[in-house]
């Protein structure tokens, strides 16, 4: 009985052993993810409780939940995050609408398939602040934009190139300017999950519903749609979680200016301009938290879609 114990004890010692030698190399890199990452998320929360604004050195201490109470009763704030709201909100369903109807024009055989694919990819790709630097100047600009410079062609074919409209977009239509730009960026990207998801339908099915008289809307309405049910929420809740975060399309296109400031931009200037480092850590963290909660429905998305593979 003895033996069998003691043997019992070694054989689980060496079983330890083992696993720690597996995991041993992955030890620094875990390390060096908590240094870079949790161990300021840590330094933010503990500021956030600390009554801290660098223009009064003489005024610093513990104010506990006071720069949370400030978060969600300042009206630059609370405005902020209405505009975040919005602005995440239209970018999320337009990039998914034309991002869904990009994949099934792509998901279809024709010459060249595998060259378009990559080249409507490549707007995600872009650095996002060269994208916005593009669309403000290459695009917008209301002396020679390509937008005002196509109205004043097509005024021109009709002889009145003189009399064309040349409207200063952003200045006329900030956020809209803002969304335009990050539509563009980000439809290739629902696009890419959405085609993932289009390639892994039952073609043996829908080849029997074609048989049995159902046409091409019949088709995408009651088989393709809810096959990408999960695709779509998937790609809705990426888009969400970055897009919440955004800062550099409206730092670059409008300085926060013109009411598009949203609230990473706002916790900039908390930071930067207001000196609030309390405040603004305050307002970190309920960005962080609020973005830890769509990602949790994230992962249970990507659980779901996991588990119907294994079927």
């Amino acid at each position: 009985m003895s033996t069998a114990v003691t043997l019992n004890a070694s054989h689980q010692t060496l079983s330890r052993a083992s696993a720690w030698a597996r995991r041993a190399p992955l030890l620094p890199a875990l390390i060096f993810m908590i240094i870079v990452t949790q161990l300021p998320f840590v330094a933010t929360l503990v500021i956030s409780f600390v009554r801290w604004n660098a223009l009064y050195p003489n005024d610093i201490g513990f104010g506990w939940f006071t720069n949370y109470a400030a978060v969600f009763t300042d009206a630059a704030m609370l405005k902020s995050v209405i505009t975040t709201v919005v602005l995440t909100v239209a970018v999320v369903l337009v990039s998914l609408i034309l991002g869904l109807i990009i994949a099934i024009l792509l998901d279809r055989a024709f010459w060249g398939r595998g060259f378009v694919r990559t080249i409507m990819i490549a707007p995600f790709l872009i650095v996002p602040v060269a994208a916005a630097l593009v669309w403000k100047h290459a695009i917008f600009n209301p002396s020679y934009g390509l937008l005002n410079g196509t109205l004043t062609w097509i005024w021109g074919a009709f002889g009145h190139a003189s009399s064309a409209p040349q409207p200063d977009w952003v200045s006329s239509q900030p956020l809209g300017a803002i969304i335009a730009a990050l539509v563009w960026q980000w439809t290739p990207f629902m696009m890419l999950i959405l085609l993932a998801g289009l390639q892994g339908r039952p073609l043996d099915v829908i080849e029997a519903a074609r048989i049995d008289g159902a046409d091409e809307w019949q088709i995408f309405r009651h088989m393709t749609l809810p096959h990408l049910r999960q695709y779509l929420e998937l790609a809705a809740l990426l888009g969400c979680i970055y897009l919440v975060q955004n800062f550099d399309a409206v730092f670059t296109i409008t300085s926060g200016g013109l009411g598009t400031a949203n609230l990473p931009y706002t916790i900039y200037q908390t930071f930067f301009e207001a000196h609030d480092y309390g405040q603004a850590s305050a307002a970190g963290v309920v960005v962080v938290i609020g973005s830890m909660i769509v990602a949790t429905f994230v992962l249970r998305t990507v659980s779901s879609l996991l588990r119907e593979e294994k079927r």
